[in-house]
């Protein structure tokens, strides 16, 4: 996700010699430095030094060791903006031996192909310009909203954090069928993928909700009201509810270091 973000802004039109990027890895630095053209440093003071945000893309098991070693610089005005799924604002505060201004945030991976979309969180020391700066980052990858709780976080990993998932396995699954049903391979992907795009841009464009939209391609008696009654059959909105729940919770217990 950090690279994501990296690539964002490079295609935004932030200047590589504006971002600094700390990674223990040798080969990451080296990396990002190639395809990014910006800073790398081994160390995370040394690397924020002269920042004004601080994104934090680590994974949450040690993001307070990160945290950490950026606020104890003791530098003012820094803006961190935390990716680290199911660490909320009071634990990341608990990082600093001062109030922090934090911006927690929950994208999603096809901000690889700056399609993604982030759900926003800031906590009562993030100014409004700190609010602006977040929000211009995260829309380098994609669209964002603001979060009026941050109980509401945990919804929005089960739906768009969680998401891609889901809409990976079904055309995964519609490729599986199209095989057994004598299809080629590669077919199947085309015919999957196209199909699972199209839906997406026409849900997204069109003035009928999903509702009206699946109506419409729904004939009396055709082959999409056959398949329809089957998954009415299977319940499969219990099923998404009952997969979509379990995501939640997850993320609450992760919340609770569970």
């Amino acid at each position: 996700m950090g690279q994501a973000l990296i690539q964002g802004a490079r295609e935004s039109g932030v200047a590589g010699k504006d971002i600094s990027v700390s990674d223990p890895s040798v080969t990451a630095r080296e990396k990002c430095a190639s395809l990014f053209d910006t800073n790398t440093f081994s160390n995370n003071e040394e690397a924020t030094k002269n920042a004004d945000i601080v994104v934090l893309s680590v994974k949450p098991q040690i993001i307070g060791k990160a945290l950490q070693s950026v606020a104890a610089s003791g530098r003012e005005n820094l803006l961190y903006i935390s990716v680290a799924a199911g660490v909320n604002l009071e634990q990341l505060n608990s990082y600093s031996e001062k109030n922090i201004a934090i911006v927690r945030c929950m994208p999603n991976t096809p901000a690889i192909i700056r399609a993604g979309i982030t759900a926003l969180i800031a906590n009562q020391n993030v100014t409004e310009l700190q609010r602006s700066d977040a929000e211009n980052l995260l829309t380098a990858v994609g669209k964002t909203v603001w979060l009026n709780k941050e109980s509401l976080m945990d919804a929005v990993t089960a739906i768009s954090g969680s998401g891609p998932a889901y809409f990976f396995m079904l055309i995964e699954l519609l490729e599986s069928c199209a095989v057994e049903l004598g299809l080629s391979a590669e077919l199947a992907k085309e015919l999957a993928v196209q199909t699972a795009y199209g839906a997406c841009k026409l849900a997204r464009n069109a003035s009928e909700s999903p509702g009206e939209l699946r109506e419409n391609v729904t004939s009396p008696n055709g082959t999409t009201e056959a398949a329809l009654r089957v998954f009415a059959a299977e319940e499969i909105d219990r099923i998404v509810k009952s997969a979509v729940t379990a995501a939640r919770d997850r993320s609450i217990e992760l919340a609770k270091g569970n």
